[in-house]
């Protein structure tokens, strides 16, 4: 037999055969898993549906949205401080007092000056000086008592010369004297229609002289008003520019006060961002000096023009904000955050995932311990994600750009980011 022969059995041979294949395998593994355990790690993260809010990041400032200026109505030195800065203030309180001594004395002259424009209105109106017209009217009556005593006389004289009991000489005096008489009171007529003439002309000349002196009394009794210094509103003082002893000129800024529970950032946004800006839309605050606290607001006015900023082309927006702790500071730098869009439930990834070929957007996604280019298409943008319209599936898992240079193809070891 073949067997008791030495040859071969074909059951054994097959059997070596089956043994080197598994043997191969085996060193295949081994240097596969030797390989796979050599691996750069890297960081991935999931595709997953969310809640995405799309908004413009700027930076504004802030004011107060009724704002009272209170200026300086005189030259004057500051004589007493009653108010501190940043401090809540009462309608009618007063914050301080300037000396009015200068406006006083000028206030005191144009009271007299006006006393005396009234005075003189007064009797031009009634035709003159009481005391010279007093005095012209009696020197008419007694005029006009003359001419009629002569007259008087000349008729009796005449009368008697007809009975030749008076005499020509005794006439012709007569006539002299009377016609001296009627002179005298033709002249004293005279200067009374005169006087008349003069008083009515004098009227509209002091009326106007009365009614600028009237608003002179007012100016002046303003300005010594207004050296006392009060709040027009109930609010917060929170500019105060001058101590005591300090001087002012006219103009000049003094104090600064408004209702701060209520106040407007003037939001500086780049005019690429300007076409997404709508009334109403939601904003968020940040300030620097509180980190914590985020106060939220409306857009209320979008700019109709763009103007230069720095170096930059911005257009202002002015977005109002509830104030309500009053920590808000008017003229304070801040950060704004405007929600332009928001869409809910759609893919989305991170935007630390995602990078930038010419006018391409692609991820690297890992399949079976490679790393895989993907070609994607975004939608609207939060501050960490990217809506994906195309390019990848929900549980997709892509990776995170480290420390190693990702590239297409490569075997890693992956790890969820933290």
């Amino acid at each position: 037999m073949n067997n008791r022969n030495g040859n071969s059995e074909p059951g054994k041979g097959r059997g070596w055969i089956w043994g080197g294949g598994a043997a191969v395998l085996a060193v295949v593994l081994v240097i596969g898993l030797a390989g796979r355990g050599n691996a750069p790690e890297v960081q991935v993260v999931k595709v997953s549906h969310d809640k995405l809010d799309a908004a413009i990041e700027s930076n504004g400032k802030v004011e107060p949205v009724n704002a009272y200026v209170v200026r300086a109505q005189i030259a004057a030195f500051v004589l007493t401080v009653d108010a501190t800065e940043g401090q809540p203030i009462r309608k009618g309180q007063r914050i301080l007092t300037l000396n009015s001594s200068d406006a006083q004395a000028q206030l005191a002259a144009a009271r007299a000056d006006l006393l005396s424009a009234q005075s003189d209105l007064r009797n031009a109106r009634t035709g003159g000086n009481p005391s010279e017209i007093a005095q012209l009217d009696g020197e008419l009556g007694k005029a006009q008592a003359q001419v009629a005593s002569l007259e008087q006389t000349r008729q009796a004289l005449q009368q008697l010369q007809a009975k030749q009991a008076a005499t020509q000489a005794e006439i012709d005096k007569n006539g002299l004297e009377l016609a001296t008489a009627r002179a005298t009171l033709e002249s004293l007529q005279k200067r009374r229609d005169d006087l008349t003439h003069r008083a009515s002309l004098d009227v509209e000349r002091l009326t106007l002289r009365v009614q600028q002196d009237e608003a002179q009394v007012r100016s002046l009794e303003e300005k010594v008003k207004s050296a006392t210094i009060t709040s027009p509103v109930d609010g917060t003082l929170y500019a105060l520019s001058v101590r005591a002893g300090d001087y002012v000129t006219i103009g000049q800024e003094i104090a600064d006060m408004a209702d701060l529970h209520k106040v407007q950032v003037r939001a500086f946004v780049d005019e690429p961002d300007l076409g997404f800006l709508a009334p109403d839309q939601e904003v968020h605050i940040t300030w620097d000096a509180m980190p914590n606290r985020d106060w939220t607001g409306r857009t209320i006015q979008i700019p109709k023009q763009v103007i230069a900023h720095g170096n930059r082309s911005v257009g202002e927006v002015l977005c109002s904000v509830d104030n309500d702790k009053l920590e808000l500071l008017p003229n304070v730098n801040v950060e704004v955050r405007i929600l332009v869009r928001e869409r809910t439930n759609v893919l989305s990834v991170s935007r630390a995932a995602v990078r930038v070929d010419g006018a391409e957007r692609y991820v690297f996604r890992v399949e079976d311990g490679r790393l895989r280019r993907r070609d994607i298409t975004i939608g609207i943008a939060s501050a960490s994600k990217y809506e994906v319209l195309s390019g990848l599936s929900d549980g997709d898992r892509v990776a995170i750009p480290g420390e190693t240079d990702l590239k297409d193809g490569m075997v890693v070891r992956s790890a969820d980011a933290k």
